[in-house]
């Protein structure tokens, strides 16, 4: 459970999810400067183990601190008319290769929603970069306000 705004958590993400993230990391298909070098050499059966771990951890609490109201329902609504629950589930607790949005480091969704939606580069879903097409910075500040304060 990620203690800093930047970096997700990833207690209860779906193990697919973190699998498929770790080999993209592994062999630098997707930049993450922080992991760089850290699976140099880790095997997939490795890479299964700490995925098998992570997806097994408690979901992380719904973010702590000042929630605004006005933006928490914003978020709502937009998630809502932007169909989130369809691959994220009506929960966005997330499934098989889609993550968790449910109680994640609002900084970080809002860094990596803007990504998605600005400069999907390799590693990254380009269904993703469609989604967030036309979805402004507000917006984008409502739904990490929205699924940060979501259990």
């Amino acid at each position: 459970m990620s203690q800093i705004p930047s970096i997700p958590s990833l207690a209860a993400q779906p193990k697919t999810f973190i699998e498929n993230q770790l080999v993209l990391i592994r062999e630098g298909l997707r930049d993450v400067p922080a992991m760089k070098g850290s699976l140099d050499g880790v095997s997939d059966a490795e890479l299964v183990a700490l995925a098998t771990y992570f997806s097994a951890q408690v979901a992380p609490p719904a973010a702590k601190g000042r929630v605004d109201k006005a933006s928490l329902e914003r978020g709502r609504e937009l998630a809502k008319s932007a169909l989130c629950g369809t691959c994220h589930l009506p929960q966005y607790q997330g499934r098989d290769q889609v993550p968790r949005l449910a109680s994640q480091q609002e900084q970080f969704l809002l860094d990596v929603m803007k990504e998605y939606r600005d400069k999907p580069g390799p590693g990254r879903d380009t269904v993703m970069a469609a989604a967030l097409y036309g979805i402004n910075d507000a917006q984008l500040k409502d739904l990490a306000h929205f699924f940060a304060h979501t259990r």
